[in-house]
């Protein structure tokens, strides 16, 4: 059975997860004690069923992860209906189409400066923190209204708290995840409190004051959801561009492409960067009752896991799965999940991408990577750490 701690299956695990998807059900995984839902249709019946929920069990003791705990159950993501319905209609009044729409202005902005000092170091820099990750980070940081000063905060806060989304975290990353929770908790407090004596046009100031038939979000539940829309506003979106880059590298065709027609391909090449190797691999939800997915019974209390990036290599419903096509379409991934919990952040991401892609290659036609890019050493937020280039 599959070691989701094995370096080498974490270096490539689409083998693995095309021997699995073979088996052609769910599959027990006994050290995990869940099932795996490897094939689209499983995977994709996981995220959609509504026997099956997001249930969040809190960690022990309370006095060391009262943050952590409550970061998690009053967040949207690990909630279900109504307390689930209830968040996401106050948030969507406020993290909107039009508003997420408002921000292309700003992505446009910050890719130029981005690229600006990229072109003013010369020679060589790195995809991820050079481009990758500062400009999601900026984005969303202006969008919650978190002072410019601060932002090199963020990213290892959200980092450390989204590591306890691994399978079988280490001890190491519980203690990270149990100090980063404390510290970013504490400062979206305090920002929150000078928004409600002083309002701005941010986030914060608008989440404090929505309203949706009488309900507003509690303390914890505002605190909760910026943290989510932190993590949700850039991880998909770096890892999704990461990712895609060095996979697009890998297919010399598929890479002159990019050099050539970046700008004319970018809406289906940022939806392959999301299916052909994809941001998030792993998520797990719980029987409330005894269901059925692809003909196993999932017993009630038991969970099942989602595995997308495996989903989106299902050779039933994406033709040439395991080679990359840039114009690719129809593309009918789940990289951002579906159903009830479809990723918060996913249009945004498909934003900033669809910005940031083509004036890349537009800036630098001649980009070529260097080295050997250094991955992330997690399966389930799956990315980079480094992605060298030159340009020239």
């Amino acid at each position: 059975m599959i070691d989701f701690k094995d370096i080498h299956f974490i270096d490539n695990p689409y083998p693995a997860l095309k021997e699995l998807r073979s088996i052609g059900k769910p599959v027990w995984h006994q050290e995990l004690q869940l099932f795996l839902a490897a094939k689209y249709s499983d995977a994709n019946d996981v995220l959609r069923n509504k026997s099956l929920g997001r249930i969040f069990i809190p960690r022990s003791p309370e006095s060391e992860w009262f943050e952590y705990n409550y970061l998690h159950a009053d967040s949207i993501l690990d909630s279900e209906p109504p307390k689930h319905t209830r968040l996401r209609s106050l948030v969507a009044k406020a993290f909107n189409r039009q508003r997420i729409e408002g921000l292309r202005p700003d992505i446009e902005r910050l890719t130029h400066q981005l690229l600006d000092n990229i072109q003013a170091k010369g020679g060589e820099f790195d995809v991820i923190a050079d481009y990758a990750e500062p400009l999601p980070v900026k984005v969303i940081a202006a969008l919650l209204g978190f002072p410019d000063s601060d932002e090199y905060l963020l990213r290892p806060w959200s980092q450390s708290i989204v590591k306890m989304y691994e399978v079988n975290p280490t001890e190491a990353y519980k203690a990270e995840a149990k100090k980063a929770a404390k510290e970013f908790a504490a400062y979206i407090h305090d920002l929150m409190l000078e928004r409600l004596e002083k309002p701005g046009d941010d986030l914060i100031s608008e989440l404090a004051q929505v309203t949706e038939s009488g309900e507003k979000l509690s303390t914890h539940e505002l605190i909760a959801t910026c943290v989510l829309l932190l993590n949700a506003g850039h991880e998909a979106s770096v890892n999704g561009f990461g990712n895609g880059i060095v996979a697009a590298y890998q297919h010399p065709d598929q890479w002159k492409l990019l050099q050539s027609q970046a700008e004319t391909i970018a809406a289906t090449a940022v939806e392959e960067f999301l299916r052909f190797d994809a941001p998030l691999h792993f998520f797990d939800r719980t029987a409330t009752a005894d269901t059925e997915i692809g003909g196993v019974e999932i017993k009630k209390g038991q969970k099942i896991v989602s595995l997308l990036g495996s989903a989106n290599r299902d050779e039933d419903v994406f033709d040439n799965s395991d080679q990359m096509d840039l114009t690719r379409n129809p593309n009918p991934h789940i990289g951002f999940g579906a159903g009830i919990h479809f990723c918060l952040g996913g249009p945004l991401a498909r934003l900033e991408m669809s910005i940031s892609l083509p004036e890349l290659f537009k800036r630098f036609p001649t980009l070529e990577l260097t080295g050997t890019p250094v991955r992330r050493t997690t399966f389930s937020l799956r990315g980079y750490e480094s992605v060298m280039a030159k340009v020239k």
